[in-house]
């Protein structure tokens, strides 16, 4: 049985709840590999990922390359004489950095392999209306969550499940999924299967303004799945419009309203408690929003301050 001897490569929260687990298991880690720090918010001050914060308190070794081909960051990996890496939410490494331990380089993925390959699984798997995800641990190669997968776990999505629940159960499972592959790993027992691509994979695109917007024109269901696949991060949006102001509005939480009107689609309707929105199939009642410059609150908080005229849409 080979004494593992582990570098640890990883950026956001998720990573964190597996290095942690992982030191709790008392596996040796000899270094951790994060990304380098950069200036976030209106002041600009440089920001420590979550993995650097957890490291500097445990004292772990900690390298923040900004290449990852440098010739002296290799040099710095190799001499921690590392046998195994361990990848969780980082980014795309080299073959000269995966290669180097003897043991391989391992990736835990936040979805079902081959499905939901990419940058945002939690997120797609929602947005998709899905019922079930897990996590799965697979050798790094040279293409992006394609290699030999090791191990998969799966739980089931509750139907009024956010990503970022979602994101913390997984957390878990994912943490649980690591240390069983350590100790096959450990015991030089892997087997893996390989991943069997077919035209009905789904893939998890990276997020951005344009997949984020709510077109008020779809299903309840699929405008409901977005709103939750995107919550709390980066949270959904669409444009106000009520007479002459436009303004871009984000969307935390909402549930859907089955019931038949013969509203505009897009038309927002408000009492002094609520806020609907008129789609196909009935309405969209917005639960927890937030305006420009201001906190997320609850509907109910924000109409304390804010009314709407009878022309107020969205789109």
């Amino acid at each position: 049985m080979e004494k593992l001897r582990i570098i640890f490569m990883g950026t956001p929260e998720f990573a964190v709840g597996i290095l942690d687990t992982i030191i709790k298991n008392n596996y040796e880690v000899v270094g951790v590999i994060t990304a380098a720090d950069k200036p976030a918010g209106r002041g600009q001050k440089i920001k420590y990922s979550a993995v650097k914060e957890y490291a500097l308190a445990n004292n772990l070794t900690l390298l923040q390359p900004t290449n990852l081909k440098d010739e002296s960051f290799l040099a710095e990996l190799k001499a921690l004489n590392a046998n195994l890496q361990i990848v969780v939410a980082f980014r795309m490494l080299p073959k000269v950095v995966w290669e180097m331990p003897s043991l391989g380089t391992f990736n835990l993925h936040a979805s079902l392999l081959p499905n939901y390959r990419g940058a945002a699984p939690i997120n797609w798997a929602i947005i998709n209306g899905e019922t079930k995800t897990g996590v799965t641990t697979f050798f790094i190669d040279d293409k992006i969550d394609t290699g030999a997968m090791i191990l998969n776990s799966e739980i089931n999505i509750e139907p009024e499940e956010t990503a970022g629940q979602l994101h913390d159960r997984l957390m878990e499972l994912g943490s649980t999924t690591v240390i069983d592959t350590l100790k096959v790993i450990e015991s030089g027992n892997v087997t893996t299967t390989i991943q069997e691509d077919n035209d009905d994979i789904k893939t998890a695109y990276k997020l951005n303004k344009e997949n984020c917007k709510i077109d008020w024109t779809k299903s309840g269901a699929e405008i409901n799945n977005l709103i939750r696949g995107l919550s709390p991060y980066p949270a959904s949006w669409c444009f106000l419009k009520d007479q002459n102001e436009e303004l871009n509005i984000k969307i935390y939480e909402a549930k859907l309203v089955s019931e038949s009107h013969s509203y505009e689609i897009g038309k927002l309707i408000s009492t002094k408690k609520e806020i609907k929105i008129a789609i196909k199939e009935g309405f969209i009642q917005l639960l927890s929003l937030q305006f420009p410059g201001k906190k997320r609150m609850l509907a109910s908080e924000l109409l304390n301050g804010v009314s709407f005229s009878e022309a107020a849409k969205v789109y």
